[in-house]
């Protein structure tokens, strides 16, 4: 005889009756932990209907929300990482790409596009988070650097969307190299007289923002999102003192100068829109 007894309560289903919902249905809100249809969260941009919470998106996503139609260019899609240093950690770094690569449908931490928003040529650089946390290696340094030289060959405006982690340790100072590079090249940018946009998403951290995040004709942000160099704990450690209610938020950051305004995902199209229009003029 078996130590315990199975009582039956209440209704009872038969396994086979049961049925469960299909991975990717269903949304719960990281902040406000309400649940939504992955459907009616994808029509509203991936923003929480509740609180306003920006999810992070990726490069896909991005290029469908700004681009006219969904329809860009993709460029620069030939060039791939490479483990010039033969790194090792808990695995090799040229395994680790492998598995980043399969698991993402990427090459590396940046798509690059050329399309219209509303009728106005832009070419946009977005880094995926999903790829090694966004990680900026050489691939990315050099996606930047060629987009730039695609912009001033063509006379088109520049947007980078930034996702990042910092640099990449596992290329030691060839991802370090890219902070200068990438700043290098920007002022070329600035030399033609072209507009750079620098959009910071959740979270822009580490050499990211120490390079190109920061030095655009205009550093705007999504709502909410985590922007700074170190983050929060190793700061406090380091300084040895409480830090403000809010650091390195974006509206942290938009209160003591840093951004020039905080943007909604919904109304970013719109808005980029009419500034490619007045720098234009």
């Amino acid at each position: 005889m078996s130590w315990f007894k199975r009582i039956k309560q209440g209704i009872s289903t038969s396994t086979s009756e049961k049925k469960e919902a299909p991975d990717g249905l269903w949304h719960k809100c990281p902040n406000c932990k309400k649940t939504t249809n992955i459907k009616d969260l994808k029509e509203n941009l991936y923003v929480c209907d509740n609180c306003n919470y920006h999810n992070r998106i990726n490069s896909e996503e991005y290029f469908e929300i700004l681009f006219d139609n969904g329809q860009f260019e993709e460029l620069f899609s030939n060039i791939f990482p490479k483990d010039q240093l033969g790194f090792v950690d808990l695995k090799p770094y040229a395994d680790r790409l492998k598995d980043a690569q399969r698991k993402s449908g990427l090459t590396d931490a940046m798509k690059v596009g050329h399309g219209k928003v509303f009728e106005h040529d832009l070419v946009i650089a977005c880094m995926d988070f999903g790829f090694i946390g966004g990680s900026m290696g050489s691939v990315v340094g050099e996606k930047i650097s060629r987009a730039i030289d695609y912009c001033i060959k063509n006379r088109h405006p520049l947007m980078i969307i930034s996702k990042s982690g910092g640099a990449r340790m596992m290329e030691s100072a060839f991802s370090l190299m890219q902070m200068a590079k990438t700043s290098a090249k920007l002022t070329q940018l600035a030399d033609a007289k072209l507009p750079y946009i620098s959009l910071m998403t959740d979270p822009t951290t580490g050499g990211v923002t120490a390079s190109y995040a920061m030095l655009g004709d205009l550093n705007i942000s999504e709502p909410g999102a985590l922007i700074g160099f170190a983050g929060p704990r190793v700061i406090k450690e380091t300084i040895k003192k409480d830090l403000p209610e809010g650091f390195q938020s974006a509206e942290f950051l938009l209160e003591h100068g840093f951004l020039d305004f905080i943007v909604d995902r919904k109304e970013l199209k719109q808005k980029l829109a009419q500034l490619i229009q007045l720098f234009k003029q």
